[in-house]
């Protein structure tokens, strides 16, 4: 159902929020993951498998949670924005937003007229409550929706300051591993080059007056994030947490029973 959005007010009172990715498209994951007590959670359509109609099945077992409901679409898409908007997600993260112009346009497929260009259909869609709600929705979820465009090339780090600027933009996500892989060192976290370019977009976000998000790396723990002052941070995910605990049982048991077993082995 339409809510107040519960991440907006943590992050307004300057509280840093943990996150959890979800890339299972599963909604039993899902809902375990939001009864946890994560504040939030995104759906990733740029790099999980799910469709939309998945996603919907996501949210609907997330609205019995707190967890706030994003969701990381596949690019900057006003069709596919407006459609995971209309289903009733709580926020859109943009990948790899680089310009000025980009940020405008995903403020812009995020809102309705006159402030933005989203299709209308408030009185029907699951956002609206099935129209229930629908002019309250019409009216006020401008308001309630949290709009966060990823940081992901060297050129995006040159323009964060006019990328923060954009009205609408209200949170700037760097993402470590696309960022680092820009400047040809995917993953090269322990690289000069690259440390100073997460240094410099963090020092860029944090002087604009945008909130900051990422993710830990090798190089800066959930800890140094939050201390550096990072108040969106996504710490882990479905598929991780499934993988680790299915490798430390089963090499628990092999070691139990005396075999070593190699990486998948069954």
């Amino acid at each position: 159902m339409f809510r107040e959005n519960a991440l907006k007010k943590r992050l307004a009172a300057g509280r840093p929020a943990l996150g959890c990715w979800l890339d299972m498209a599963s909604p039993v994951a899902a809902e375990i993951v939001g009864l946890a007590g994560y504040d939030f959670v995104v759906i990733d359509h740029e790099h999980g498998p799910g469709t939309l109609a998945d996603g919907l099945a996501l949210l609907q077992a997330l609205s019995g949670t707190p967890a706030t409901a994003i969701m990381r679409v596949p690019a900057n898409d006003p069709v596919y924005v407006k459609r995971a908007l209309d289903m009733g997600v709580e926020g859109i993260m943009f990948p790899s937003i680089s310009s000025v112009e980009e940020a405008r346009a995903a403020v812009s497929a995020c809102h309705y007229p006159p402030r933005g260009t989203r299709g209308a259909a408030y009185g029907l869609v699951r956002g609206a409550d099935y129209g229930l709600c629908g002019e309250r929705y019409r009216d006020s979820c401008g308001g309630e929706l949290l709009v966060i465009c990823q940081i992901e090339t060297a050129a995006a780090v040159d323009a964060i300051p006019k990328i923060a600027a954009v009205p609408g933009v209200e949170a700037l996500f760097v993402g470590p591993y696309d960022l680092s892989g820009s400047i040809g060192k995917l993953g090269c976290f322990d690289d000069a080059e690259v440390a100073d370019l997460l240094d410099r977009a963090e020092r860029a976000i944090l002087g604009s007056g945008a909130v900051y998000g990422t993710i830990p790396v090798k190089t800066r723990s959930l800890e140094d994030l939050v201390a550096r002052g990072a108040r969106l941070v996504m710490a882990g995910g479905d598929v991780g947490f499934v993988r680790a605990g299915a490798v430390q049982q089963v090499a628990a048991f092999r070691a139990a029973i005396g075999e070593r077993g190699g990486e998948g082995e069954g």
